[in-house]
């Protein structure tokens, strides 16, 4: 075997082994937009399966006939090949095919486009606004203001008006929808639908600063009558804790660290920078879902935010242990 034939067997080698490793993906994919879980983005992948056939019918005859003539016709000794320059069939037949693939792939396209631009009847309208690192959702009609994570009825439309209160984001929650662009002083729109009840993960997918990679969120997909608990329970005020307790102390900590300047708690604070606590534990994440919600992952937070999540805009108030534990017990009363 020559060796140049030694080398282009290894590196074929090579390439097949690369892409068996790519094809045998974890099972656990949370974020596979190629496992549709809701109307919109089934709607896309139907896009996504036609299209892709296309492009490798093409791929393969490009990449073949480009192989075919770089071997057959590779520099020889001898007469100059013959042109082609000036055929009329060949020059009309290599723009008319490129031109008819692209329309195939067009009116498809178009029709998706303008499919997932209508606005759905009889849906849940939610505003979500960007922040440096963590997502907020106003439902306008209900009266609700949340952080993190989406509560949506299983069969029902979310229509979602998106805005960014700093820099560029890109909300994205694959298995329901694709991406939208959140620009700051510009409302975009998107919609999600599940299917089925779940928890549909999803982030931000614009480069937006130090903890981009941090700014996460999650579409939690309920039953009706679990949606309407939920909304139930988010338009209630916060409980005051019982006096001469430790979450009591807690709240008075809560108002004396300045928590309040930054933290909504309805019926205590009306704060707008930071993500609206008022039933934080009715959520399983904080901190723009980057951490499961419990006292563990919260003392962590509360002792220096910042260094635990960088660039964080909530600052570390060098809180010790014991005011942490006390912050906690407040904090978990709010449900």
């Amino acid at each position: 075997m020559s060796g140049r034939r030694h080398r282009l067997l290894k590196c074929s080698g090579v390439v097949l082994l690369l892409l068996f490793l790519v094809a045998c993906g974890s099972k656990k994919t949370p974020q596979n937009s190629l496992s549709p879980a809701g109307e919109y983005a089934r709607t896309i992948d139907n896009l996504i399966d036609p299209v892709f056939i296309v492009a490798a019918v093409v791929f393969v005859l490009v990449e073949g006939l480009a192989l075919l003539f770089v071997i057959r016709y590779r520099q020889r000794p001898g007469p100059e090949p013959v042109q082609v320059h000036g055929n009329t069939r060949l020059e009309v037949g290599w723009t008319l095919v490129p031109f008819l693939i692209l329309v195939t792939i067009a009116v498809p396209t178009i029709i998706t486009i303008f499919k997932l631009a209508d606005e759905p009847p009889n849906a849940v309208n939610v505003t979500v606004i960007g922040h440096q690192w963590w997502w907020e959702y106003r439902y306008d009609d209900l009266g609700i203001v949340s952080a993190n994570e989406l509560h949506l009825p299983v069969g029902r439309p979310v229509q979602l008006k998106l805005q960014s209160v700093d820099v560029i984001h890109s909300y994205w929650v694959p298995r329901l929808n694709g991406k939208t662009d959140v620009v700051p002083g510009r409302t975009n729109h998107s919609k999600l639908k599940a299917e089925r009840p779940g928890t549909y993960i999803g982030q931000c997918t614009e480069f937006c600063g130090l903890s981009h990679a941090n700014m996460r969120n999650r579409a939690v997909a309920q039953t009706p009558a679990d949606f309407d608990a939920w909304v139930k329970g988010q338009q209630q005020a916060a409980v005051a804790p019982a006096a001469n307790t430790d979450a009591a102390t807690g709240m008075t900590l809560f108002t004396s660290k300045g928590c309040t300047g930054c933290h909504t708690v309805q019926g205590l604070s009306k704060g707008a920078v930071g993500p609206n606590l008022t039933h934080l534990y009715s959520r399983s994440t904080f901190a723009g879902s980057m951490f499961d919600l419990n006292a563990t992952e919260l003392r962590k937070w509360l002792h220096d935010p910042p260094g635990v999540k960088p660039g964080s805009k909530m600052p570390n108030l060098n809180l010790s242990a014991d005011e942490i534990q006390k912050l906690i017990a407040y904090l978990e009363t709010l449900k």
